[in-house]
């Protein structure tokens, strides 16, 4: 590739993005709530650009930039010519161009139902996400809330796969064919291809035409050879070969093990995109597959969304609507979820919401990844602040490459010790890390272990509100820890709700964590059940699933434990004189670290 012609686009683009000072001043007018700002505004500014800041602002709000940079470009046909280069290699800026969405919904605020498609962060990686896909010739599951866009993105790819690319061939399929293709029902996803195209300059739109290039399940691209075609219900897979094939809202198909036999022969790269619809079809199987890449994409990802608005949806709609259309939670018809999703999306910037900080001891949980496919986890807590979670493939490595990767992770957030998984492959860590901290020159990184299969913590305690101590309560760990969170998160939804909690057992989730929409779906995802004995057990939501790491790091990190004191000799120096009937035995035990220092409930 030509570095100086891609210097030369790059610039181009940068160029056009970059707002002229009559657009500056025009949008410094709109944003002024006083005449007389605004007659200052314009004093200040030459005629020239007055004139044309006022025509600026005068235009539509959806369309007057798309305009300007329509403008600008055609000033200089060697500007279109970079921009065609810079946008062969750039699909998501090129969505953000030039792209229109429509929202009807807007029309009864007073405004126009054209929106311009400016994506999203997180719709961004979602493009840069599917496009890996479609490089690597293998599929791919993305789980959704409603109303993120989804739909959108993949539509508008396809069109630029399909317009920089010759003869390529998407497919595109749903349960029914009045989901694919209705006169002008902007709920079909014809009718999001068609309304991206209507507004695409000739200049970047492949030779297409509305009126000879565009017919009922299919739309071709004259200038590349181009196309893209939808199949519906039964009958999706058998149109022929393709080069990336999508099948849109498949939770929802009849027969969609018809499908899957159909489109395991017409091409290597299917993408499944879809809301939640329980367990019990081959979208859950596929999405908990791990050996399938799944992205998550949920309310929480649109910045058109708050909490407010999501507050709202909870107390008008029914609970198992808001968990599985918004929260995209697959279990939200199963009976027994351990921790309720509302309650976790409650402890999102928690702490913030109640204008607390965060304090206490700074630890982490090592979550093992158990199969090739799987993945490592590791979640980091800052007392009662979940402030990091972060996950990395286990393929290709071994368990020395996993405690390696965590202990570099200890040293970039300051952390001096955390605990792992120590059942299954989990079990070498401990090996592993002693040998690590023998190389160090830094100071050795304590390890914990943290065996799920064991007994409980504190076998004699009763358990809060019953009559049961934990060794009877409880068939391991992994339960007592699972159903402690559950009891933090119960905390915080009451937090939530301005009702009284306890501030020492809450727990709030660092917003910015780049996971965490897979982290809110997996801490949703366990249940509980009874053992023959009547203990309480924690189970997985149906067989072969993907490993909730993500969550079983966090629970590692706030799991009921025995911690020792940390007590320096200066503080034991003063328990000698400050306590002088503290024995010998006593005052060196404490120092060694013996002591129940766990979390009470």
């Amino acid at each position: 590739m030509n570095t100086n012609t891609d210097a030369i686009a790059q610039a181009t683009y940068s160029a056009m993005c970059e707002l002229p000072p009559f657009a500056v001043l025009a949008n410094q007018l709109l944003a002024t709530d006083t005449r007389a700002e605004r007659d200052a505004l314009l004093r200040d500014a030459p005629a020239a650009v007055q004139t044309a800041a006022l025509r600026y602002a005068a235009e539509p709000e959806a369309t007057r930039e798309r305009d300007r940079r329509l403008e600008w470009m055609r000033e200089d046909p060697r500007r279109i010519s970079a921009l065609r280069h810079y946008f062969a290699s750039n699909a998501a800026d090129f969505c953000s161009s030039f792209g229109y969405t429509t929202d009807p919904r807007l029309i009864a605020k007073n405004k126009l139902a054209l929106v311009p498609f400016i994506l999203w962060p997180k719709q961004r990686e979602l493009v840069e996400w599917m496009l890996e896909r479609w490089r690597n010739g293998e599929p791919g599951t993305v789980v959704k809330s409603r109303d993120v866009g989804a739909s959108w993105v993949a539509s508008a790819l396809l069109c630029w796969l399909a317009i920089f690319n010759k003869n390529f061939a998407a497919g595109l399929a749903s349960a029914t064919e009045a989901k694919l293709d209705r006169s002008s029902d902007p709920d079909t996803l014809f009718f999001k291809i068609r309304e991206f195209m209507k507004h695409m300059p000739p200049e970047f739109n492949g030779g297409y035409d509305p009126d000879r290039t565009s017919f009922y399940l299919r739309i071709t691209f004259p200038e590349t050879g181009s196309s893209i075609t939808g199949e519906a219900g039964d009958q999706a897979g058998r149109g022929g070969r393709k080069s990336l094939y999508i099948v849109d809202e498949s939770a929802h198909f009849e027969r969609p093990k018809l499908i899957d036999a159909s489109l395991a022969a017409t091409t290597d790269c299917r993408i499944d995109m879809s809301s939640v619809n329980g367990i019990g079809n081959s979208f859950y199987e596929r999405a908990h597959n791990p050996e399938i890449p799944r992205f998550d994409l949920t309310w929480r990802d649109d910045p058109r969304k708050d909490d407010a608005w999501y507050a709202q949806k909870v107390a008008t709609l029914d609970p198992v609507i808001v968990a599985q259309e918004i929260d995209a939670n697959f279990a939200a018809a199963v009976e027994g979820v351990v921790i309720p999703s509302p309650w976790v999306q409650a402890a999102v910037g928690l702490l913030e919401k109640l204008d607390l900080k965060s304090t206490g001891k700074r630890f982490a949980g090592l979550d093992v990844a158990d199969r090739g496919q799987d993945k490592n986890a590791f979640a980091v807590r800052h007392g009662t602040l979940l402030e990091h979670v972060e996950s990395w493939s286990g393929a290709n490595s071994d368990i020395f490459g996993t405690t390696a990767k965590a202990f570099r992770l200890c040293d970039e957030r300051e952390l001096t010790e955390f605990d792992f998984d120590a059942d299954g492959l989990g079990a070498g860590v401990r090996g592993d890390a002693r040998v690590l901290n023998e190389s160090r020159e830094k100071a050795p990184i304590t390890v914990r272990e943290y065996r799920g299969s064991s007994s409980p913590m504190f076998p004699e305690q009763k358990v809060p509100r019953t009559n049961r101590r934990n060794e009877d309560y409880y068939a391991n760990r992994k339960a007592q820890a699972w159903w402690h969170l559950r009891a933090r998160f119960n905390e915080s939804w009451k937090a939530s709700r301005g009702e009284p909690y306890d501030a020492e057992m809450i727990i709030s989730i660092e917003p910015k964590i780049p996971e965490l929409s897979r982290l809110v779906a997996e801490l949703s995802q366990a249940t509980v059940s009874e053992t023959g004995t009547g203990k309480l057990q924690i189970d997985k939501v149906g067989d072969g699933e993907r490993s909730p790491n993500l969550a079983d790091a966090v629970v590692i990190a706030f799991a009921p434990r025995r911690r020792g004191f940390n007590i320096s000799e200066e503080t034991v120096k003063s328990l000698e004189r400050d306590v002088p009937y503290a024995g010998r035995d006593e005052r060196e035990a404490m120092a060694a670290g013996w002591g129940d220092a766990g979390e009470v409930w």
